[in-house]
């Protein structure tokens, strides 16, 4: 049965700890069931060249600084997978490392989704060398993956301005913030995925909730993944702080 491919809007370490969003997404991991393992592109992980990670138990990698003791003594012991790695190197020309393990933008999701760490997870890198369309059509190249057992997934954010994030609790989101969420969420749906790749045009001040693009870069290699006709569904639609969207995605 062909597996979903998912967004997750990951917001900050700390939700690891727990919270609402952290209930979506332990709902989510119940839905889906046990998929034979996962293929994880972080906004977290960026490299000159593309790399995928190989080892059989990768380092929980805290690459955050300034939070509680609590968080940075978390692990999430999923084990690897040389086998999926492979063929994820066998699918994109990625070279296979051990430089990396599960970085916070896929651990700090991934221990509620599949509490039990027992679900094998790969991560993919960003090539930096690539554009967004480049990103794009790497992407497509992982279709294959969907059904033979695997989740592809992506952990960024839609709208990711850290400098007009506000730490008040509810916090209204910012007018461009509510767009450009409302606009990407609308091209999903269409199956507009021009209008993704060329995310600068998709609503007026694109560029305040995409600052920079490493955040938003992962949602492509999500929305690659589509079939024609292939239902979206929205979890945790929330602009956190104004200017952070918790906002994930569901495809298939």
């Amino acid at each position: 049965m062909r597996q979903p491919a998912v967004f997750f809007g990951h917001g900050s370490p700390m939700n690891a700890l727990g919270g609402p969003f952290a209930t979506a997404w332990r709902d989510l991991g119940e839905a889906i069931g046990k998929p034979k393992g996962v293929v994880m592109i972080s906004a977290h992980w960026e490299t000159r060249g593309l790399g995928v990670t190989t080892q059989e138990k990768p380092e929980t990698i805290h690459d955050f600084g300034g939070f509680p003791r609590e968080l940075h003594d978390m692990q999430y012991p999923a084990p690897g997978s040389p086998e999926l790695a492979g063929r994820v190197a066998e699918l994109t020309g990625a070279a296979p490392t051990t430089q990396w393990g599960l970085d916070h933008g896929t651990w700090s999701v991934l221990t509620h989704v599949w509490p039990d760490a027992d679900v094998p997870v790969v991560q993919l890198s960003l090539n930096r060398e690539l554009t967004a369309r480049q990103h794009y059509a790497l992407a497509k190249r992982l279709r294959p993956l969907r059904d033979e057992g695997f989740v592809v997934a992506g952990s960024g954010d839609f709208v990711h301005n850290l400098r007009t994030w506000r730490r008040e609790a509810g916090a209204e989101p910012y007018d461009w913030a509510t767009s450009f969420n409302a606009a990407v969420k609308h091209a999903l749906q269409a199956g507009d995925h021009d209008a993704l790749i060329d995310w600068v045009r998709l609503a007026e001040n694109a560029q305040l909730s995409v600052p920079t693009d490493e955040h938003y870069l992962p949602l492509l290699y999500v929305a690659a993944q589509q079939h024609e006709g292939e239902p979206v569904d929205f979890f945790n639609d929330v602009i956190d702080g104004g200017s952070i969207s918790m906002t994930g995605v569901r495809i298939g």
